[in-house]
């Protein structure tokens, strides 16, 4: 009792010191509350793994069943071929960028008819404005926010139907099992799952943004881009830029990766908090082939680590993972998924995604619900098939 106060304590002190530090570019005025909250978890984290791995242990919490070597293993395997595919992509001309100025209000009108073609029950839900986008609540009262952007309509686009996936997992779930430990999703991982599979297999395909094209027209009349193909290719455009939350597909997971082995060895204690902005910084360069400005663009960027979230950030990635996985087997499953998504219908994917995955809740174990859905044990190889069929497609690799 007494180390879960002190570390609820500690969060709350240690939040509102990022906060000042990232608003000032100060990374040494964040040390030392980083350097007392990293104790904490340490403590926290030796007492639930009972002389086991101690990451693992914080990793159990968000997603249950995995281990750091596991996943390293998998995010090892990412890492190369991630890296080369956006080398590769940079040194070709980009894609045309969207650009002019979009009506807020009818970004939030369009963005509603959009939730509802991916299924979000309105009924059972409602979507509003926020700072940052999320999705809140479960069974028959499942909410979402999302937000708006005058010069970046894809940003409240893509947004709410991240957030739809999230919620949309939540109002699949069985309804036996209303009101009981099995009512919620089973683990940060295949929450991501279902987001990211909204958001980009479904979302940003050439079958779903050819329908989304036309419903832009119709939003906003004439905005610069004329044809399907160009629209396509500006949604799925790549570009430099230092924050995870904003990053296309191919670049996202390098954010991830980073964090993830440098918050392991913060755990594990190979990298002490005085290093961590050198050693974020060496790793972006590495990765991204050029140098972080600001600490804010760095390893202040993030609110995770000041709230004690160690073993949060790989969900994200395995979250991507079993994205990859699922899209495979339900484009198996489902051969006239392009046409149907043509016309604005996802119903054959997210009635897919509902019986095979959402329906269950927390029946199984996460890799168990990923494993019966796809027929095969969850593995990187089908999020990196994709994305380099994909993207070697729109950069003519």
């Amino acid at each position: 009792m007494e180390l879960a106060t002190e570390i609820a304590r500690t969060r709350s002190a240690a939040h509102l010191a990022w906060i000042d530090a990232r608003s000032n570019e100060d990374v040494a005025a964040f040390l030392p509350l980083l350097t007392r909250i990293l104790d904490l978890k340490r403590q926290e984290a030796q007492a639930l793994a009972s002389g086991g791995n101690a990451y693992d242990a914080l990793l159990d919490e968000y997603e249950p069943g995995a281990t750091g070597e596991s996943l390293a293993a998998m995010f090892n395997a990412l890492r190369p071929r991630l890296v080369a595919l956006r080398a590769a992509c940079l040194e070709k001309p980009a894609p045309t960028a969207l650009s002019g100025t979009f009506d807020e209000a009818a970004q939030m009108r369009l963005t509603r008819k959009i939730a509802k073609s991916f299924g979000y029950d309105m009924d059972h839900g409602r979507i509003d404005k926020a700072v940052h986008p999320f999705s809140s609540g479960s069974g028959l009262d499942v909410r979402i926010t999302t937000r708006t952007n005058a010069t970046d309509p894809f940003n409240c686009i893509y947004s709410t139907i991240h957030e739809v996936g999230h919620a949309a997992y939540e109002q699949g779930i069985s309804r036996d099992y209303l009101l009981t430990p099995l009512g919620r999703g089973v683990s940060m991982g295949v929450h991501e799952s279902q987001s990211r599979i909204y958001e980009n297999q479904l979302g940003r395909s050439r079958a779903y943004t050819s329908w989304l094209f036309a419903q832009m027209k119709s939003a906003f009349g004439a905005f610069g881009i004329t044809d399907e193909e160009a629209f396509f290719k500006a949604v799925n455009r790549l570009q430099n830029g230092f924050i995870r939350t904003e990053a296309d597909e191919v670049q996202y997971n390098l954010h991830v990766l980073l964090r993830f082995d440098l918050e392991r060895a913060l755990i594990s204690g190979d990298l002490q908090p005085a290093d961590l902005e050198a050693a974020w910084n060496d790793r972006f360069a590495s990765d991204f082939g050029f140098a972080v400005e600001k600490p804010s663009q760095g390893c202040l960027q993030d609110v995770h680590w000041s709230e004690g979230l160690f073993g949060y950030f790989p969900t994200y990635t395995l979250g991507n993972v079993y994205a990859g996985c699922l899209h495979a087997a339900l484009r198996r499953d489902v051969p006239s998924l392009d046409a149907a998504l043509a016309e604005g219908d996802t119903a054959p994917a997210t009635n897919w995604l509902r019986e095979k995955v959402q329906r269950h809740g927390g029946l199984m174990e996460p890799r168990e619900v990923i494993t019966q859905a796809c027929g095969a044990a969850p593995t990187e190889g089908p999020l990196l098939d994709y994305l380099e069929a994909k993207f070697g497609a729109i950069y003519g690799l």
